[in-house]
């Protein structure tokens, strides 16, 4: 499975994120090392830092990565995209009626106009042309397919679906995926692009990907506009253990690029964030905590390490001795059942009193008890 992240782009287009060039070119360095195998490295015609941003992109970490420019189907975009130094583009047009009326003003003849002339310029000019039918969920489907066929006559290699406001279920998203994929046939990869709106953009990446799509386009954290994107680390371990595909990503490598893009953006990863968050492999209730303890895959769907996470032993009303004699025996303190249990007593009633209950707390109580 091909990942193209396109952090550096949708991402970055959230309100409240602005990286200088600098700071898109040491992610950048981070993502071609973590292994993902696109970068959206901008959209270069949308402003001078852009087009800077990714010209460095691609001289700093070309060698090691398919380096990709969004653009918009006109010959301006295109051209301001070809003198980044970059051999692949991303060109998108809208094709939802919603979009074309509103937005575009264009009829759907004009359209396709634009989507043959803008791939055949970019094809003529040596690309690799990735096309996007923007808002492709919310297109009339004899359109949606007539808009493919043109891209791909015009010489298109790749066509992503994307969800552009996340309005997809993964049934309905896999049917169409399906239809889109036995019609384009296996020359042409299916790339899927997905909005988190409704809180579905892993969930409809993946059947995406299980519908036949060969790409999927992510961003560290989920971050993007709105809700969101598809998350890179959800979507990258999904299709890893729950599809029991392969990527290129270093997995390991998850959770330090997701901390890393947290310190760029200013966007801190939320406390449950599935994979990357601190409580992804937290655990207090005494049963669960147990539990781990004898085997961790008791409470663990994967090991922590396998995501370059940490697995982390809470204290609180719903702990129990085992959890508790590990912890302290961390510590190096030793305690006999009967001490364990008057520990425990004082560290509920720490918890219940609304305190937040640390590993120093049950150590003092502890030495206390021992010295008493």
């Amino acid at each position: 499975m091909r990942i193209f992240d396109t952090t550096l782009r949708d991402g970055e287009q959230a309100p409240g994120i602005d990286l200088t060039v600098e700071q898109k070119v040491m992610i950048a360095k981070k993502l071609a090392d973590l292994g993902v195998d696109v970068i959206e490295a901008g959209f270069p015609a949308s402003s001078e830092g852009e087009f800077i941003s990714t010209k460095r992109i691609f001289e700093e970490v070309g060698d090691q990565v398919e380096v990709i420019g969004l653009s918009r189907s006109n010959k301006n975009d295109i051209d301001k995209t070809i003198s980044t130094g970059i051999s692949s583009i991303h060109l998108f047009i809208a094709t939802s009626e919603l979009h074309m009326k509103y937005k575009l003003k264009m009829t759907k003849e004009e359209v396709l106009d634009k989507i043959y002339e803008s791939v055949k310029y970019a094809k003529d000019h040596g690309m690799v042309v990735e096309f996007s039918p923007e808002d492709a969920t919310r297109t009339e489907e004899d359109f949606l397919f007539t808009a493919i066929r043109t891209a791909i006559e015009a010489g298109a290699e790749r066509i992503n679906i994307p969800d552009t406001v996340g309005i997809m279920h993964p049934f309905k998203y896999y049917d169409m995926i399906k239809k889109i994929v036995n019609f384009v046939g296996e020359r042409i990869i299916v790339s899927v692009h997905c909005h988190n709106d409704f809180g579905l953009a892993t969930a409809n990446s993946l059947a995406g990907v299980y519908a036949g799509a060969r790409q999927v386009h992510v961003t560290v954290n989920g971050i993007g506009e709105r809700a969101g994107n598809a998350s890179l680390e959800e979507v990258v371990m999904g299709i890893k253990k729950l599809l029991n595909y392969e990527t290129n990503v270093k997995t390991w490598k998850l959770y330090e690029v997701s901390r890393f893009v947290a310190e760029m953006t200013g966007v801190p990863v939320p406390y449950f964030k599935a994979i990357v968050g601190d409580n992804a492999f937290g655990h207090e209730s005494g049963i669960h905590v147990h539990g781990v303890i004898e085997n961790p895959f008791t409470y663990e769907p994967i090991s922590p390490e396998e995501v370059g996470n940490f697995r982390r032993l809470a204290l609180g009303k719903h702990s129990g001795i085992h959890g508790l004699r590990k912890l302290l025996e961390e510590q190096g303190i030793y305690l006999s059942d009967d001490k364990l249990k008057i520990v425990l007593a004082e560290i509920k009633k720490l918890a219940e009193s609304g305190n937040k209950v640390t590993v120093e707390d049950a150590k003092n109580i502890a030495l206390k008890l021992m010295n008493s």
